[in-house]
């Protein structure tokens, strides 16, 4: 098990640091010598030097514009996370290195935690891993585990960074879309968009080192029931494959779903990886100590309705019906999500004009640039969560993420509402 504390740099704004070159004078060369030199990053990192956080980041970095781009909580976290933090912070034996696997105090109460949660004792010091950020768990795991000449199935859309990290193994990855049932004129959910069992089976063979599980799923927050995982789970088994299960947004799921950890069916617990984030479980990043009493409080409440596991989910869900009555509003047709806190829509019936913007990228990249620009809203386009290939079938939606302040989310209605008006 992985457990994050703190989001990596994207890959793509790491690889623009490889480029600098320092002047002849500064390497005591002679000209000839600094012509004759080449310093080009690694081609294990081709292709990286550029990546949709980067980009629209920068563009929603204009005050005026309502940012419900990327998935950064704006809400304040729990009282007591802040307290223990103040509390930390005033004892200096606090200030140096820690156990580079994971804080003690902070594994043992992860092992405390999950050991309600798996049939299955867990040693705090042997299979609880702490790295920086789940960037840090999947890079590990990847790194560790994939060797060059491994396939890996990737399900899209997917977390950006999952196709890079396995090329840059030399291992290949293999691709199966999520497809959407027809859901006529009832209101779209993610639990519509499903694996095709036969499809599924068709893309394991002796090759296959490993599949990447999300669950909840970002961007669509699709939560897999019991009958999806125990497929993978079967498939697993039968080709002695890994499952390196993403579940970043474990405790964010809505009425009517249950998170199911693969790891705890029949078979999984010894091929499973698991990555979980204190960051997205407590809205912040980076408090080892101040985490690990956080944890310890919420332990000994787990069946108290004040348990942030359990308060979070209830305020979001809220908010994320909020989100889908404003996106229906003004015609978008989102997906409703059971799990996580971003919801995508699709903005095709919108029919904007976008013939003032370039067209050389696709046309979600396109529409949420006009739409930032013109209507100082911020959206993630959600052609970047797919390989080339699935490109063009989700081109036609972005994502929108609500784990946001009430203001926040006013300023966004304001905005949604004005451009209700000018439709009309």
């Amino acid at each position: 098990m992985f457990l994050n504390l703190r989001r990596l740099c994207p890959l793509g704004s790491r690889a623009k640091f490889l480029r600098t070159i320092y002047p002849s004078n500064i390497l005591g060369l002679s000209t000839s010598a600094k012509m004759s030199l080449k310093f080009n990053n690694a081609k294990r990192i081709e292709g990286l030097d550029s990546n949709v956080w980067v980009e629209f980041t920068k563009l929603a970095a204009d005050p005026s514009v309502v940012n419900l781009g990327q998935g950064l909580p704006d809400v304040s976290p729990p009282r007591y996370v802040k307290e223990e933090l103040a509390k930390i912070a005033a004892i200096d034996s606090m200030n140096q290195y820690t156990r580079g696997f994971g804080h003690p105090s902070l594994v043992k109460a992860l092992s405390c935690l999950y050991e309600k949660l798996y049939p299955n004792k867990i040693n705090p010091d042997k299979e609880i891993l702490v790295t920086v950020g789940a960037y840090g768990s999947l890079f590990s795991a990847i790194q560790g585990l994939i060797d060059e000449g491994d396939e890996v199935i990737i399900i899209v859309p997917f977390y950006d960074c999952y196709e890079p990290m396995v090329r840059m193994v030399g291992a290949t990855p293999v691709f199966i879309p999520l497809r959407s049932k027809p859901v006529d004129e009832k209101r779209w959910s993610s639990s519509d968009w499903t694996l095709d069992p036969q499809e599924l089976a068709s893309k394991f063979n002796s090759k296959t080192k490993a599949i990447i599980l999300n669950t909840p799923h970002n961007p669509i927050g699709k939560v897999y029931t019991k009958e999806e995982l125990q497929l993978i789970a079967d498939l697993c088994i039968k080709h002695d494959t890994l499952c390196i299960s993403d579940e970043v947004y474990e405790w964010l799921v809505y009425s009517g779903s249950k998170h199911l950890k693969i790891a705890t069916f029949p078979g999984m617990w010894e091929r499973t990886i698991t990555i979980g984030s204190a960051g997205k479980t407590f809205s912040v990043t980076g408090w080892k100590e101040a985490l690990a009493q956080a944890f310890w409080i919420d332990i000994k409440r787990m069946d108290d309705p004040e348990c942030y596991f359990n308060s979070l989910p209830k305020e979001l869900e809220v908010k994320r019906d909020r989100m889908v009555h404003l996106l229906e509003s003004v015609e978008l047709k989102p997906i409703v999500p059971d799990g996580g806190y971003f919801i995508i829509a699709d903005v095709s019936s919108l029919d904007v004009d976008l013939s003032d913007m370039k067209r050389n990228e696709p046309y979600d990249y396109t529409f949420v640039k006009w739409m930032t620009k013109n209507k100082k809203l911020s959206a993630i386009p959600v052609s970047a969560f797919c390989n080339s290939k699935a490109k063009m079938q989700f081109e036609k939606f972005v994502r929108f993420c609500f784990i946001k302040k009430d203001s926040t989310l006013d300023a966004a209605e304001e905005i949604i509402k004005a451009w209700k008006k000018q439709k009309s």
